[in-house]
């Protein structure tokens, strides 16, 4: 499914503005408050534009079982996400990322030396993390309104990223 029809599909439903930024979920909801999510937390299989994708991944071997959990973020200029390392009780040894219509800054820092890296993530990319990127560094994107890409300040746009998921029972 192309980007376009992927927005479309998101905006055709209502978005969560449960938190700073607005959400949607599917497979499995995950609860910000517990930082979780439970077999109990199913909401449904995944709709077939994301189940699609989702067996894509499997296929290009970037997952081993076809993931069962989305959550999808929309960004706007000014909005990001504080650093974190996504579920490990929750989800599997890779989530995947997929970024939609605009870029962003993305920095990532490691838990026990300290160190910083920063990567800029383009439209229709995908960021894999696995191994010690998965556990052992935190990964968010710096609430602001612009990023410096190849030297030049560049404002940001809405952005919507897709994070697959699998879920651990």
């Amino acid at each position: 499914m192309h980007e376009t029809a992927l927005i479309a599909f998101l905006d055709a439903d209502d978005w969560s503005g449960e938190m700073k930024r607005r959400v949607r979920h599917f497979g499995y909801r995950y609860d910000y408050r517990a930082r979780s999510a439970t077999v109990d937390s199913r909401i449904g299989p995944l709709p077939e534009a994301l189940q699609a994708l989702a067996e894509q991944l499997v296929a290009e071997g970037r997952f081993a079982a076809v993931p069962d959990q989305v959550i999808a973020n929309e960004y706007l200029p000014g909005q990001g996400i504080s650093a974190h390392v996504d579920c490990e009780p929750c989800f599997g040894e890779v989530v995947a990322s997929l970024s939609l219509l605009s870029a962003c800054e993305m920095r990532f820092g490691c838990l026990e030396s300290g160190e910083r890296r920063a990567a800029i993530l383009p439209p229709r990319s995908l960021l894999l993390l696995r191994g010690p990127a998965r556990s052992d560094w935190t990964h968010g994107i710096p609430a602001r309104r612009s990023d410096v890409i190849d030297g030049m300040r560049v404002m940001r746009q809405r952005r919507v990223s897709l994070t697959f998921r699998t879920m651990r029972f």
